[in-house]
């Protein structure tokens, strides 16, 4: 399921993958072996669609996110997360409704650096923080209204390399064991399947009919994090 979520559509599978796995493996396993599968629909995406990432626009967010990904760090380990967490949802929230109901919503005619660095120190705030990259990634390709293809090709021009730090990262801390291993070999199979089934998904998107799918999603995963922001405060 999350694999089709993140190939069809270019993110989104950290809100589905880690919760549901919780349910069955610890979360120590099942969030390096969500990273790894990660890496691996990576992968397959850019070898699949190298020619349609903007390559510009990748190394700027890459570049950014790493500067992000402390901060992220430090909020996670401070008393502030939730607050920040809450502002961040209500952020992503605003956008989306607006981008869904606004007469002008709004729109990057050409590359702007500034909300790139802007875009990808965020995606590094909340990867850090929350594991979740993709939404201050989907909220720049929505404002350049990269087509569906670009914007999948590009997010996974992003996501690998991050993917790989991330990896890093579980193996320097012995996360990466032999029972993430195990489980990944075993999903390997559907995480394949679930690539290629959601490229035609993709490929069958089309203009303001993905942009309209990529701002419920948006507005979903904001309405998300607020409603896990209140619950742990219960």
């Amino acid at each position: 399921m999350a694999t089709l979520i993140r190939s069809a559509f270019g993110f989104g599978e950290a809100l589905i993958a880690v919760p549901l796995l919780a349910f069955c493996i610890p979360l120590g396993v099942a969030a390096p072996l969500a990273v790894l599968v990660s890496i691996t629909v990576a992968g397959i995406i850019v070898v699949q669609d190298w020619k349609r990432i903007h390559l510009g626009s990748t190394f700027w967010l890459v570049l950014s996110t790493l500067f992000g990904i402390p901060l992220g760090l430090l909020l996670l380990m401070s008393s502030h997360q939730k607050i920040v967490k809450a502002a961040l949802a209500v952020i992503i929230m605003a956008f989306s409704t607006y981008s869904l109901i606004g007469r002008t919503p709004l729109e990057l005619r050409r590359e702007s650096r500034f909300w790139l660095l802007a875009c990808g120190f965020c995606a590094g705030v909340l990867g850090g923080a929350y594991g979740m990259n993709g939404p201050p990634l989907a909220v720049y390709g929505a404002m350049r209204r990269w087509s569906a293809q670009n914007f999948r090709a590009t997010l996974q021009g992003y996501f690998l390399p991050a993917s790989l730090i991330g990896m890093g990262g579980y193996w320097l801390a012995g996360l990466w064991t032999s029972t993430v291993t195990h489980y990944y070999l075993i999903s390997l199979p559907v995480t394949i399947l679930g690539v290629f089934l959601g490229r035609v998904i993709n490929h069958r998107l089309r203009g303001e009919v993905f942009l309209k799918y990529l701002y419920i999603g948006l507005a979903s995963i904001g309405a998300l994090l607020l409603v896990q922001t209140i619950t742990d405060r219960l």
